[in-house]
């Protein structure tokens, strides 16, 4: 039915052989991955929070950070994302320039002291909003292969019919749209002002599409051109939720640790609508494609369209997806008010995703055999100048992929500045991060290779932190 970045595809041969949109097997990793969005603090110290707290962001990562708070606080965050997508298609290389806008993030801590004489001194609830994966991307790619998918005119009359099997050029156009938000609800508390223990609940909204046009120029070897259009789409939407529980010890005023679980997200109901699904259009005893297509030939006045007509047909799958569980380990060396160092360690197990609801069986063995637990680490740093703060970080993030190459890993680097009014504070952050990945729009096709995809993001953030 669709198809894999790398990999096999879902179903039968006869489907896959014209298929180029994302198989259930990506978009179970695509819908597990975190872009670490948050306050421009937060960001510009690439999230490395798990054992600082202190900031709303830090509910996802360690809810027992909200109780570091010494008063209640309010956050907004805007960002721009610009996102450079470079492809190369047999040697043929194209740049896509995509700008972004959103509020990426907002959130409010309470803070309650205790009114009675307690060892535990302080009690605090937070809520925080943000999102948690932008989807928004598009890239284009474009070359010739030397192999000829589209070889036959449906509405050839000759005896025998024309076979266009020698390849001029193929061009792909991909959009992504959507983002999974986040909704976060956390208790933390303090005993005996070093152990800061902290309880989350979250809750998403899943809202992803996809529309990709791959377009095919053939001949005949005899000045016959053939030029195919191939068009597919989806759109997936669901809920999920999660749970997360964790501790900050404070050893003294200068080193404090800190250690965090995240239950796997469990989307209970996802809800795809696509046009992957066999149309012959109005025509009898045609071979089927899987999306709206469009084959012309130079030869002949008539055109092929399986839409002709208003003829679009759709389906519907409803499914279950369990996304990896999350351990992050975190330590933190503070310098009195002068600054501070932070280290986050990360371990996702990939390899329990586990997709419900239909026949997922090659799918669910994928996501056993071939992927891994990654080990990731956040590193961020902050320094203080009476009122006014400097920050950089530095994030790397492994491929949940057992056979990826090592430049496939994500790397990036942050840095930030803040300047504290009193009763509010301003906060700036920007953050570079990229990686390289591999799109088969042909997965049916052992002898086209894919096209090779260089992902850069650069993203500005901005944050009004406001005291209550």
């Amino acid at each position: 039915m669709k198809k894999i970045i790398t990999i096999a595809t879902l179903f039968i041969v006869s489907i896959t052989s014209y298929a180029q949109s994302l198989g259930y097997q990506d978009l179970g990793v695509l819908f597990s991955q975190n872009d670490d969005n948050g306050s421009a603090r937060f960001t510009s110290m690439s999230g490395a929070f798990g054992a600082l707290g202190g900031d709303v962001s830090s509910i996802n990562i360690n809810p027992a950070g909200i109780a570091v708070f010494q008063n209640s606080t309010f956050s907004g965050t805007f960002n721009s994302r610009n996102t450079n997508i470079n492809t190369n298609y047999y040697g043929n290389s194209l740049k896509t320039k995509d700008q972004f806008f959103n509020l990426s993030h907002a959130g409010a801590v309470l803070v309650f002291d205790s009114a009675y004489k307690s060892d535990w001194s302080k009690f605090a609830i937070g809520f925080n909003y943000r999102i948690t994966k932008d989807f928004e991307n598009s890239f284009i790619a474009q070359g010739n292969s030397g192999t000829a998918t589209f070889r036959d005119f449906p509405l050839d009359n000759n005896t025998p019919t024309l076979s266009y099997d020698i390849a001029d050029e193929q061009r792909f156009a991909n959009n992504y749209g959507g983002e999974i938000s986040e909704f976060n609800v956390a208790f933390s508390s303090v005993h005996q002002n070093r152990l800061y223990l902290g309880l989350g609940l979250n809750f998403y909204d899943l809202d992803f599409s996809q529309q990709s046009l791959l377009t095919e120029f053939n001949n005949d070897g005899n000045g016959n051109d053939l030029d195919a259009n191939y068009y597919q789409e989806n759109r997936t939407i669901g809920t999920g939720f999660s749970a997360n529980a964790g501790f900050i010890y404070k050893v003294n005023s200068n080193f404090r640790f800190g250690l965090a679980y995240q239950t796997p997200t469990w989307y209970s109901e996802i809800i795809e609508s696509t046009n992957i699904t066999e149309n012959e259009g109005n025509r009898i005893n045609e071979i089927p494609f899987f999306g709206d297509t469009e084959i012309a030939v130079s030869n002949s006045n008539d055109v092929y369209d399986n839409t002709s007509g208003g003829y679009f047909p759709t389906q519907e799958l409803l499914y279950k997806l369990k996304t990896p569980s999350k351990l992050t380990a975190s330590a933190a060396f503070i310098f009195g008010k002068d600054g501070l160092i932070s280290l986050d360690y990360i371990n996702r197990s990939y390899q329990n995703m586990k997709l419900k609801g239909s026949n997922f069986t090659d799918e669910n063995q994928f996501f056993e055999n071939d992927l891994r637990n990654t080990h990731s680490f956040n590193l961020g740093t902050e320094w203080r100048f009476d009122r006014a703060s400097v920050r950089a970080g530095y994030k790397y993030e492994q491929d949940p992929s057992k056979f990826t190459e090592g430049k496939n890993n994500l790397k990036g680097y942050s840095l930030g500045a803040g300047y504290n009014f009193g009763g509010f504070k301003l906060d700036f952050a920007f953050s570079d991060n990229n990686r390289t990945n591999l799109y088969n729009f042909y997965s049916g096709f052992d002898s086209v290779d894919p096209a090779s995809l260089k992902i850069d993001n650069k993203t500005i953030t901005a944050t009004v932190t406001l005291n209550l």
